[in-house]
């Protein structure tokens, strides 16, 4: 997808508080995975990190969670919507750490 001149990218990273946990991960991705429901959402994607080795890349996160919406109105509205704020309230105990980015386009 390209993502238009008002497009929004909306990419969370998650540190879960048992790294080593494949029903942490697994319940992760569920969760994340109910999110595409959300009606905003343009595109996503779930990624894990790459087996790749610089000095400029920290892959100490344990997934990332990749949303395209057509404008800051439509993640806004992701925000508030019952499906995200249920994903929140039900993962929420599986995860140390959060960091969000959020992108728009440079006119």
């Amino acid at each position: 997808m390209i993502i238009e001149k008002n497009g929004f990218v909306h990419h969370v990273f998650f540190w879960l508080k048992n790294p080593q946990s494949k029903e942490d991960l697994a319940s992760l991705i569920e969760g994340l995975t109910k999110l595409k429901e959300a009606s905003t959402i343009e595109s996503f994607h779930i990624g894990k990190p790459a087996a790749t080795n610089r000095n400029v890349i920290d892959s100490g996160y344990s997934v990332s969670w990749l949303l395209l919406f057509k404008n800051k109105e439509d993640q806004d509205s992701y925000q508030v919507d019952p499906i995200h704020l249920n994903f929140v309230d039900t993962c929420s105990h599986l995860w140390s750490k959060v960091i969000v980015y959020d992108t728009i386009g440079i006119e």
